[in-house]
């Protein structure tokens, strides 16, 4: 066996193992992943939820302020317009 083919052939090895080590940690967090979720994170979950809730609303407020402005401003130009 020459050297280059050692070489080769470590190299092989070496990919080899590291393949293996990286779906051993993805199985190993896979599986931490599958915990099933406590009373504290239900709770703090639908916490987030109504607080998203709430803020759509605010933005759906905020919104419809800046199109009655928007609208009101265009009014106000048209009027000075016509002056």
């Amino acid at each position: 066996m020459n050297p280059f083919e050692m070489v080769v052939i470590i190299v092989a090895i070496v990919a080899v193992a590291n393949v293996l080590k990286v779906r051993r940690a993805a199985r190993d967090h896979g599986a931490l992943l599958d915990v099933t979720p406590n009373s504290d994170e239900s709770g703090e979950n639908r916490r987030l939820r109504d607080e998203v809730t709430q803020l759509k609303q605010r933005v759906q407020v905020l919104e419809r302020i800046t199109i009655e402005k928007e609208n009101s401003l265009e009014r106000e130009i048209e009027q000075l317009r016509d002056r």
